[in-house]
């Protein structure tokens, strides 16, 4: 059991501090800038809130933060009353927001100045896997803090894999959105491909999922395309965050992506449409309804 603190309750974080308490047994204070959410996680879970993120952080083993952006990482983090005002040395700081590897390693050399291990700590599996606990997280940072928080972030996490150094499990996670942008586009095509020839969809999801082309993303939300349902957590002004960070870093590292810049053009259509807040799945719509 360890006293730690949990920052930002959106739809990822409120489920995964949750499991510190429910699955782990832990101290857990949390904190939230809508302080309606941190009353109701704590009289949810029975943990404790603070109005700032020193004050939640104050004490505490380890710190967990699950926010929005850069920017939002910088406010909580290393901001006025923010948690590394009221962390102690040879605490840990493991950030679960996707935000940039630059601000991965801007946040691991404040923290190692002040003595405070600093993971990234990104997380793949949407809301569904943060209220299972079965995420997988990709980890940067150095072998000793990881080692220490490991088995609390397995609470929530199916896979917690240490990547490397700082800024690798964010620049895992790009990985991750590449691959996923390209994919579900595909997957759309084929649908609709497979609906103007007059087959039935689901028939042809169920046979395809059993061969080479099978995916999460087809078993997941093969079915709920077909349907034009894209209520499933992850939104797609999210995803264009995340591509705008994965873009960002290709331009610094070199690598070509031309899938990817032409899927975030479908992702700006979608959102023109009305669908900033549906999930990745909804590229769909711009075929069926083109």
């Amino acid at each position: 059991m360890a006293k730690v603190a949990f920052l930002g309750l959106g739809v990822m974080g409120f489920p995964m501090a949750g499991h510190l308490v429910k699955k782990g047994g832990h101290e857990v204070t949390v904190y939230n800038r809508t302080a309606a959410k941190a009353k109701a996680w704590a009289a949810e879970h029975g943990g404790s809130f603070k109005e700032t993120a020193a004050a939640a952080a104050e004490g505490c083993e380890i710190v967990f933060m699950c926010v929005g952006n850069d920017d939002d990482v910088r406010a909580v983090a290393t901001g006025p009353k923010g948690a590394f005002e009221g962390m102690r040395k040879g605490a840990i700081f493991a950030d679960h927001t996707t935000a940039s590897a630059e601000i991965a390693r801007e946040l691991h050399g404040i923290g190692k100045a002040k003595g405070i291990g600093v993971l990234d700590a990104p997380v793949s599996g949407g809301q569904a896997g943060a209220v299972n606990g079965k995420l997988t997280i990709m980890v940067g940072g150095d072998p000793e803090p990881f080692k220490a928080a490991e088995p609390v972030m397995a609470h929530y996490g199916r896979a917690v894999t240490l990547m490397g150094p700082s800024g690798s499990g964010q620049l895992t996670k790009m990985v991750n959105q590449i691959c996923i942008a390209g994919l579900v586009q595909a997957l759309s095509e084929g649908l609709n491909f497979a609906v103007r020839a007059g087959l039935d969809g689901k028939k042809v999801i169920d046979v395809i999922s059993k061969g080479a082309a099978q995916s999460w993303q087809m078993e997941n939300r093969g079915t709920t395309m077909l349907e034009g349902k894209f209520e499933f957590g992850f939104a797609i002004d999210w995803m264009r965050k995340d591509l705008a960070i994965c873009m960002g870093e290709a331009r610094r590292n070199g690598a070509s992506m031309p899938v990817t810049a032409l899927v975030d053009q479908f992702y700006a259509r979608v959102q023109e449409r009305g669908g900033r807040r549906w999930d990745t799945s909804a590229l769909i719509h711009l075929l069926q309804k083109a």
